[in-house]
């Protein structure tokens, strides 16, 4: 990466809520930043910028937008932040045209992304954990509703030069030699609530109000520490069953008035992640033994309204 003076040429592949965010605010700190989005989405950015309407500041930011996967070929990092179902495709793809020597930084939902990246285009991808509320409600346009922080692992050259690269740019970034663990406290909240957000079309925190929800997420948060334990893995701060729903319905308070990503994509008659999230627990929980008949029952609900658009 170059030096303090300068900035490091950053890609994001996948500009969508969450690359928008981020990738926006590397650009607002200074950093050349290009955004591989949807056409509508670069026809937006080359007519009036990239608009980043958060929870602390409104800036219009200026990006180099594309269609095309190709413009991140001269990147220093890239932030990789395609749906999971799109991971496979773009990876190969973008394994064409970046250096051995590009950071690529996963900042997607479920536990396996870096995995699969690395197995479908020998990409040595560094996972992260993104914490953060925000949606586009036109194309160009990030509103940010709560959180924006990153979590990377594990602790070493690549992901210090990458959380240092953050915190010039004003975001939080932590290193965690428990990466795995990390990603799986993610999951846990991604079961939990986005599932059940995108079936009741509801708020976060209209699930929370409701007894009957909230039981539903009990359950679910309760199998997915089982399934964990079960593949002996630790995620940080939930050894406690209880501890693990509290901090579910925590976020859910955080964020009451936000929907899932899940409900957004199921509004829009999109595919969902939800391979990567429940149906990811319920197939591993099967492999293993462990019963997830809530997380399965959230996953084939949402694949039958998938079927359906």
């Amino acid at each position: 990466m170059s030096g303090e003076s300068n900035w490091p040429r950053i890609a994001v592949v996948g500009a969508g809520a969450v690359g928008g965010y981020f990738g926006g605010l590397f650009a607002k700190a200074g950093a050349p930043v290009v955004m591989i989005g949807r056409a509508a989405f670069v026809e937006s950015i080359r007519k009036s910028g990239l608009f980043l309407d958060t929870v602390h500041f409104q800036a219009q930011v200026q990006v180099e937008p594309s269609t095309e996967i190709s413009a991140a070929k001269d990147a220093d990092v890239v932030l990789f932040c395609v749906k999971t179902t799109d991971t496979v495709e773009v990876a190969k793809e973008l394994a064409k045209h970046i250096s051995p020597t590009t950071t690529v930084v996963s900042l997607q939902n479920g536990v396996n992304n870096a995995d699969e990246i690395r197995n479908a285009s020998g990409i040595n991808a560094l996972p992260a954990v993104v914490y953060v509320a925000a949606a586009m409600p036109a194309p160009g346009h990030v509103k940010h509703l709560g959180r924006g922080d990153l979590v990377v692992g594990p602790n070493n050259e690549r992901t210090a030069q990458f959380a240092k690269l953050c915190e010039r740019a004003k975001i939080p970034c932590r290193i965690s030699d428990n990466i795995e663990g990390e990603l799986w406290t993610k999951l846990v909240w991604n079961c939990a609530l986005n599932a059940v957000s995108g079936l009741g079309r509801v708020t976060y925190g209209e699930i929370i109000a409701s007894a009957d929800a909230r039981g539903v997420v009990e359950t679910a948060v309760y199998e997915v520490l089982a399934v964990a334990r079960a593949r002996n893995i630790h995620p940080p701060g939930l050894e406690d069953p209880k501890a693990a729903l509290a901090g579910a319905f925590k976020i859910a308070e955080q964020m009451s008035g936000t929907r899932s990503s899940t409900a957004q994509d199921m509004a829009r008659s999109k595919r969902t992640e939800i391979d990567a999230l429940n149906g990811y627990v319920a197939k591993l929980g099967a492999q293993l033994s462990v019963p997830t008949p809530v997380n399965h029952t959230l996953y084939t609900l949402v694949k039958l309204q998938e079927a359906g658009y």
